[in-house]
This record gives structure tokens, C-alpha cells and sequence, in this order.
């Protein structure tokens, strides 16, 4: 990119850099509220195809990018992604998500477990990430994206999404001996998989524990807070500049856990006020959301009430607009258009506290 370029604005807001108005991206920006995304499904119709296959991961993961012009671009990907990697075997069902063929439920199992060799097992990801960073330049920044520990084994161990969580929580509160060596070799494997998307072109990396909220907050303290700040010092020791985004769902409980874990900013869902969340989690902690999805369905007059409202109580450092979960897939694409539009045209001096 040469002398002439510049830090792009997300990146700059991740570092703590004061700036005029607050980046913004959405989760689950590339995906099924997209005409452009349900006509490349119809052709690609396995999501390890679209995801795994460079030029079509590549294609979904700038459709945004070139609709809405979004200050993030994030890797077109699923938590599982690396699974394989490690010797575990997985599918992912359209509309029902990961599938693990034989559940990780003995010690055998774990043991024939082995370290993640990315280079390897996903190359397809340098190629992706690669490409992103050339395709956007110094406009957008390049998010990566991995799934936390406890989240993993919690697929691992169930073998497909859960309600209840009740096989890998028997193993916790029965077995946990086995859960922590699992929950080690995943830390382990994703501090890798990170620092290898980071080489690639990853400039920020968010690391979704999607299920930790499921935990109650000592269990929270026990299996998944360990984990998460086994793999952000990891990542730490070799990209102390690379900042890193934490998300949980439904995280109220956690919130104040979730600043202990080592990521740089905490990403809040739509349960907590944001005015809330930053008194919780305290002045040098960096926020990113935190819009109800449910907020695109309103009218334009809505959403804009519902960003200003967020973006004030967020103040004017250290925020990343987002949503406070993923877009959701009946969302129309006009709201989706207004909510990038309103964002990017705040200045923080007129929307000051």
C-alpha cells in the first residue's frame, strides 16, 4: 500500500485514537438479507463451499463491502472452520449449523486430538484474507474471525447446536478434567488459527464465544474466561498491535468478566443499555454495538433515533457501531443501506453528551 496510505478508520478507533465519527460495520453482514448473497447460495449451495473455496469466500464477503461501503470487512467464515484441522470431523447444514459426526465425549478422543498446522489445514484463508486487504486498501479494515474455546467444545462435545447444553455441562460439573484438556488443545489451536489470519491480513480479530452466556457467571469464571485470555495472550506475545473484539450473546451477567479477558473491546448486545454497559466496564474499556437487529424493521426516523440514542451514551471514544447480535435475514436491504448512511454521515462534536 505504499507511504501514501492511510490507518484506516476502524483500525484507528480499535487503538483508541479519538475520531470524528464512529466506524461502523454489522455482524452477519454478508449473508441471507442479500439478493446478490441468495443468488451465489443457489449456485453454491454448501456453506463449506462458500466459505472454503477463495474466489466465492472472497465474492461474499465484499458484496457489502460494495453495497454499503461498511468501515469493516469482515472474513466471510464459521467458528468451525478449524476443526478439521485439529482432526475434528464437520459439516454444516444450511439453516441448522455445525455438525460434528462423532462427538468428542472420552478421553481417547481428545487424546488423538492434534495441533492446528493452518498452513496446511487453511490455506484457503491466506488466500481470502489476502485478497480483502487488497480489494478494500486503506478504505475499510479486514476483520478476522474465530470461535472461542468454550464455544467449540460446546459443538465439539454436543455434536450440533443446543438448547439445553446438557451434555458438555455434564461433562463440565461430572468430568471436567476432560473438558479442561479439551478446552486447552481448542485455546491452543485458535491462538494459532488468529495469529495466522493475522499474518494474512487480518487487522482486527473478533473471537465470538457465542454459548458462554449459557454459562452462569462462576461457571463463566471456570470454563470459558481462562480460555479466552489463554488465547488473547497468545496472541498478544507476537501482535501486541492487533486489536481484539470480544463477543458473547447474551453476555448482561459477564459483562464486567468479559473485560478481564484480554480483548480490547467489548462487543455489547441490544439487553444492555449502553449508557449501563459503559459504567460497567469503566472508562479504558472500548465498546463496539449495540443496536437491536429488530431496530431494521422500524422506520427511518426509528433507526436514526436508535443510533443516535446509542452512539450518545457510547460517547465520543472507543466505539465501534454495530448491532448487538447479527442482521437478521428478512431485514430489507433499503434499512440496511440508511442504518450505514446515518452512521457515516454523525459527527461525535454534535452528538456529544
Amino acid at each position: 500500500m505504499g507511504v501514501y496510505s492511510t490507518t484506516p478508520h476502524l483500525l484507528r478507533a480499535a487503538r483508541g485514537e479519538v475520531v470524528d465519527r464512529p466506524p461502523v460495520w454489522m455482524m452477519r453482514q454478508a449473508g441471507r438479507y442479500m439478493k446478490a448473497y441468495r443468488d451465489l447460495r443457489d449456485k453454491y449451495p454448501s456453506f463449506r463451499d462458500r466459505s472454503e473455496i477463495p474466489e466465492v469466500a472472497i465474492e461474499v464477503s465484499l458484496q457489502p463491502w460494495r453495497a454499503f461501503q461498511p468501515d469493516g470487512v469482515i472474513l466471510f467464515s464459521d467458528i468451525v472452520t478449524p476443526l478439521p484441522g485439529l482432526g475434528i470431523d464437520m459439516d454444516i447444514a444450511e439453516g441448522k449449523g455445525p455438525i460434528i459426526h462423532s462427538p468428542l465425549r472420552t478421553q481417547e478422543q481428545i487424546d488423538l486430538l492434534h495441533p492446528l498446522e493452518p498452513e496446511a489445514a487453511l490455506p484457503f484463508i491466506k488466500t481470502i484474507l489476502q485478497a480483502l486487504r487488497s480489494e478494500v486498501g486503506d478504505k475499510s479494515t479486514v476483520l478476522g474471525f474465530v470461535g472461542a474455546p468454550w464455544t467449540l467444545a460446546a459443538y465439539a462435545v454436543e455434536g450440533k447446536g443446543s438448547k439445553t447444553y446438557s451434555i458438555i455441562k455434564n461433562m463440565a460439573f461430572s468430568d471436567p478434567t476432560i473438558l479442561h484438556q479439551l478446552l486447552a488443545k481448542l485455546a491452543d489451536a485458535i491462538a494459532i488459527y488468529a495469529r495466522y489470519q493475522i499474518d494474512s491480513g487480518a487487522q482486527v480479530i473478533q473471537m465470538f464465544d457465542s454459548w458462554a452466556g449459557q454459562l452462569s457467571p462462576q461457571d463463566y469464571d471456570t470454563f470459558a474466561l481462562p480460555y479466552q485470555q489463554r488465547v488473547f495472550q497468545q496472541v498478544k506475545q507476537t501482535h501486541p498491535d492487533t486489536p481484539l473484539i470480544l463477543l458473547v450473546s447474551g453476555s448482561a451477567g459477564v459483562l464486567e468478566r468479559m473485560a478481564q479477558s484480554g480483548a480490547d473491546i467489548v462487543s455489547v448486545d441490544w439487553a444492555v443499555d449502553m449508557a449501563d454497559a459503559r459504567a460497567r466496564l469503566g472508562k479504558q474499556v472500548k465498546v463496539q454495538g449495540n443496536l437491536d437487529p429488530g431496530v431494521l424493521f422500524g422506520s427511518k426516523q426509528f433507526i436514526r433515533d436508535r443510533i443516535l440514542d446509542t452512539v450518545r451514551k457510547a460517547g465520543n471514544w472507543g466505539h465501534i457501531l454495530n448491532l448487538g447480535h447479527g442482521v437478521l435475514p428478512e431485514t430489507p436491504e433499503e434499512n440496511v443501506a440508511f442504518f450505514f448512511e446515518t452512521a457515516k454521515e454523525l459527527n461525535l462534536a454534535g452528538v456529544k453528551n
